[in-house]
């Protein structure tokens, strides 16, 4: 594990955060909330039409069979003691089921300093969930927020990826430690370690080979990674934390499980929440594998990975008047 620390609060986002959140979200809200109110014309009270109606619209958001079926007995309770005869009265029980299930995953990285340093963030992923850029957004905000950050190109496999991770390095000021495409990346990752320790950086943020569909390998190279690091210093705290795409819904579901099975995952960035309608998947993540959600990706700046805070993400999913 990383040795980091569950915060017992969160900041209160920033107004102009708040409003990238909010038109990050639009597309999962706009699945979930738009007309809903029209749902209630002309009923005197909540039927089984309009709960399967929000039923549907759960499911077409992403939320997943599991996670959409305890926010729908919640419902069905609350309408059986007649306590749901409005709009507002449905989105107060869809608030109070989405924090139950998003806020166990709320724990956002704080570093210890009482642990050996760096830090290690080793970041694993298929190829194309945008990986490598949200390495780069990482390394720019621990940056921002003061950190010594070191970056390493343990993708080896792809020759873009390496040129990637410099490009971020260049914009960031952020050094890289690299080898020719094909290198072992163990062997990288070393290098990274020593020059880590070496320059006394508190983080070192890793890439890794996204390979899933040659699971032995990908495997192998983990476990190699891994060992590396331990020889190293077997002290190390070591973060596990995987990518994922938003806009691939469901599927993004059965990455996490199949990577948390090879490579042990300690956390969870969920990337591209701006341009889909299954914003949805997050609670399926959380209902099923319950594993900390660090960082949400919202936009395409820097400053569009955010650490993943509960409530401000449901305000945002959920404002009908926005």
């Amino acid at each position: 594990m990383f040795g980091f620390k569950k915060t017992a609060a969160v900041t209160a986002p920033a107004p102009g955060i708040l409003d990238r959140l909010r038109n990050g979200l639009q597309k999962t809200r706009a699945v979930l909330c738009t007309d809903i109110e029209d749902l209630f014309k002309g009923k005197p009270a909540i039927d089984e039409s309009v709960l399967d109606e929000i039923e549907n619209r759960l499911l077409l958001a992403d939320l997943g069979v599991d996670a959409t079926s305890r926010i729908m007995a919640a419902l069905r309770a609350e309408a059986k003691r007649n306590k749901l005869g409005t709009a507002a009265e449905v989105i107060a029980v869809l608030r109070q089921q989405m924090l139950e299930i998003l806020l166990p995953v709320q724990q956002n990285i704080e570093l210890d300093a009482s642990r050996a340093r760096p830090h290690v963030i080793l970041v694993v992923g298929v190829n194309g969930v945008g990986k490598t850029t949200t390495i780069g957004k990482l390394a720019a905000y621990y940056r921002q927020l003061g950190s010594d950050v070191l970056l390493a190109a343990g993708d080896t496999f792809r020759a873009a990826a390496i040129e990637q991770i410099q490009v971020w390095g260049r914009r960031t000021g952020i050094p890289v430690i690299a080898q020719h495409s094909g290198a072992d990346s163990a062997a990288v990752i070393y290098d990274a370690l020593q020059s880590a320790r070496a320059r006394q950086a508190e983080i070192l943020i890793a890439d890794t080979a996204g390979r899933l569909h040659n699971k032995d390998n990908l495997m192998g190279e983990l476990a190699k990674i891994r060992r590396t690091i331990s020889r190293f210093d077997p002290e190390l705290p070591v973060e596990v934390m995987l990518v994922l795409d938003a806009t691939t819904g469901q599927n993004a579901l059965a990455q996490a499980e199949q990577f948390h099975k090879l490579a042990g995952v300690t956390g969870i960035t969920l990337t591209k929440l701006d341009g889909t309608a299954k914003g949805g998947v997050i609670f399926a993540l959380a209902h099923k594998l319950a594993i900390p959600l660090r960082f949400i990706g919202i936009g395409e700046q820097a400053e569009d990975l955010r650490p993943f805070a509960a409530e401000p993400f449901i305000e945002a999913l959920l404002d009908t008047g926005a």
